[in-house]
């Protein structure tokens, strides 16, 4: 795979067992700045498993990680947060029986000395929220709960979260999964305004499609391996479905 001079990510042969058996094996990928890539690949592929291992959850059996530039190792995801890296998981994460504000907030909940007590910031946390959810275009009440929302409401929601600690590569597991027609193009659109902020995107999907219409690049991985990369903006859409469909059955690409 042939790589950029600066990629914000990169591994180089990555590898990652759970006992004997093995799910990822010398991965080489790499991410670059200002870009929005799609993974794809059949349920156990290990897209998921990848992105967890960018995202400090597991420890990688082999390999190695280059976060700008720099080997990294990530011993949980708060080192992976504090180098640049968030994650938004295919369930989302959130708290049903919690409000908006206060899901945006979790663990790092604003306060305010009244006093000398120091108390919650409420009213703080509600205003920063609704600013937000409005720079994503959501018109939704900081003080609503989430349990009562639609799936698209959360999705916003978990990026709102996520965009909070201002992150340089944002991984998407899935994000499409749960939403109408209606608000997976609204989730697109937001990949692109998301690329214009200078963040980095790492889009997993079963749907090639919507992989065509946002990603510069679509890396397709088959039992544990990279099979293939296609740049959309390269190829010929009549060509696009079959290399895809060939690199997913691992057929020989021609």
């Amino acid at each position: 795979m042939q790589v950029t001079e600066h990629p914000i990510l990169r591994t180089a042969n990555l590898s990652k067992s759970f006992g004997s058996v093995s799910v990822l094996s010398s991965i080489d990928f790499h991410v670059d700045p200002n870009e929005s890539l799609g993974l794809i690949g059949d349920n156990g592929a290990g897209k998921s498993t990848l992105m967890k291992i960018l995202a400090g959850v597991y420890a990688p059996s082999g390999g190695e990680i280059f976060f700008n530039g720099a080997p990294v190792t990530f011993k949980n995801p708060q080192d992976a947060r504090a180098a640049g890296i968030e994650i938004i998981y295919q369930d989302l994460a959130l708290c049903n029986d919690l409000d908006v504000a206060s899901n945006i907030f979790l663990g790092r909940e604003s306060t305010k000395n009244i006093g000398i007590a120091r108390l919650l910031d409420r009213h703080g946390m509600m205003q920063e929220a609704r600013a937000a959810l409005a720079e994503l275009g959501a018109d939704i009440a900081p003080d609503q709960l989430v349990g009562s929302m639609s799936g698209g409401q959360r999705q916003l929601i978990s990026v709102a979260r996520a965009l909070q600690f201002s992150p340089k590569l944002l991984l998407m597991d899935e994000p499409t999964a749960a939403l109408s027609n209606t608000k997976i193009h609204l989730l697109l659109d937001l990949v692109k305004n998301l690329k214009k902020k200078g963040i980095s995107v790492v889009f997993i999907s079963h749907r090639f499609t919507d992989l065509i219409a946002v990603c510069d690049r679509i890396v397709a991985m088959r039992e544990g391996k990279i099979s293939a990369e296609i740049k959309p903006a390269d190829t010929k859409p009549s060509d696009l479905m079959s290399i895809m469909q060939t690199a997913l059955s691992g057929e020989e690409i021609l």
